[in-house]
């Protein structure tokens, strides 16, 4: 009963001016928080030239931080309404001011991605000729500098002395070089992939313990994609000291066969075989003319051997193995026309106690 006394004598200590600047503030907070999509939308549309729909507009990187703001703009105004003063009203200014540096530095850091129409028309007119990866590098090192000025300005409200911070990093510079050299190396290993362009996403690659698709090269790691669809992180400073394989960068591939046949094959049909292998290779479209060869090799104890020696214009991995399959199949059906079979290996055995046992036994029956 006492709780209940002192809420009803609360109340009758407010008057109604009080009432009206609650009653305000809340207005104001409704209406910010209900509008805010639509303050949103009519702001940047002033700023945009060109007529843009709702839905592009909403995908924009200053949209959703704009919405936010005008929100907590709204709880900013309600407090200004209901009149707090002192320390409580310092505390909410500063919450609101770091709140703020952090909306815009998200929406401006989100300008510098692929997504982002401006810069895929500055992209057009003045990096034309730089490829994705190297923007990809050049957004994301952008949006570090962004996300660090701003923590230099929130430091900055909060009334840390700057001076201080670098003079204590200047004295733990030993300390933070020895900590971070493997990221430091990583970071040096990126811009040098970067730079000479070893691979770029999309090509295949192998490297002394991986072969894959490269799915992504970030300041620390690049993302490979392994052909039994797992994903491995290779450190950037491990990659920037290894020899790498680019498959992609293959301008031809090479095949080469050896086809063994019998011994007693007569010359005129290896003749034969060679000039009609030779000419199925220089009419398929996927063997390079200038560098064919089918050539009569060598002469075994087991057979006879002929070298084929092509290459194919199938780079990629799939064209490539539907051209070795064709090649291959075209060669046993010339084979089989010629009616000559493949030799296999063969070994004589010299049985030399039974011999020893055979003479033996004739010298006693003797």
């Amino acid at each position: 009963m006492d709780k209940l006394m002192n809420v009803v004598n609360y109340f009758k200590t407010i008057d109604l001016k009080q009432v009206i600047d609650i009653l305000i503030a809340i207005a104001i907070i409704i209406f910010f928080y209900i509008f805010s999509s639509s303050l949103s939308y009519i702001l940047i549309r002033i700023f945009k030239r060109k007529k843009t729909d709702k839905d592009r507009i909403r995908k924009m990187s200053f949209y959703y931080p704009l919405k936010i703001f005008f929100i907590v703009l709204g709880l900013f105004l309600a407090t200004r309404v209901l009149q707090i003063t002192g320390k409580a009203m310092e505390i909410i200014e500063l919450i609101f001011k770091i709140i703020c540096i952090i909306l815009f530095a998200k929406a401006l850091a989100g300008c510098f991605s692929n997504d982002s129409k401006t810069m895929r028309r500055l992209q057009k007119k003045f990096f034309n000729n730089t490829d994705d990866n190297r923007l990809n590098f050049i957004y994301k090192f952008t949006r570090c500098v962004i996300y660090i000025v701003a923590i230099l300005a929130i430091i900055a409200l909060l009334g840390i002395n700057l001076n201080a911070i670098l003079a204590g990093l200047g004295v733990g510079s030993v300390v933070l070089t020895l900590a971070a050299q493997d990221t430091a190396k990583n970071l040096f290993g990126g811009v040098m992939i970067l730079v000479d362009k070893p691979f770029i996403i999309g090509d295949w690659i192998q490297t002394t313990n991986y072969e894959g698709i490269v799915e992504d090269i970030s300041f620390r790691s690049t993302g490979i994609r392994t052909f039994d669809n797992s994903l491995v992180n290779i450190p950037n400073g491990v990659l920037s000291n290894e020899a790498i394989i680019n498959w992609s960068k293959m301008e031809k591939r090479k095949y080469k066969l050896y086809l063994k046949l019998p011994l007693d094959t007569p010359v005129e049909v290896i003749q034969r075989i060679t000039s009609k292998i030779y000419f199925m290779l220089i009419n398929n479209q996927s063997v390079i003319n200038e560098d064919t060869y089918v050539k009569f090799d060598e002469i075994q104890a087991d057979g006879v051997t002929i070298m084929i020696y092509v290459f194919t214009n199938s780079v990629d991995y799939d064209s490539y193995l539907n051209a070795k399959e064709n090649i291959n199949k075209n060669i046993l059906e010339i084979l089989e026309k010629e009616g000559v079979d493949l030799s296999y290996p063969t070994s004589t055995v010299l049985l030399k106690e039974a011999n020893l046992i055979r003479e033996e036994n004739k010298k006693v029956l003797n």
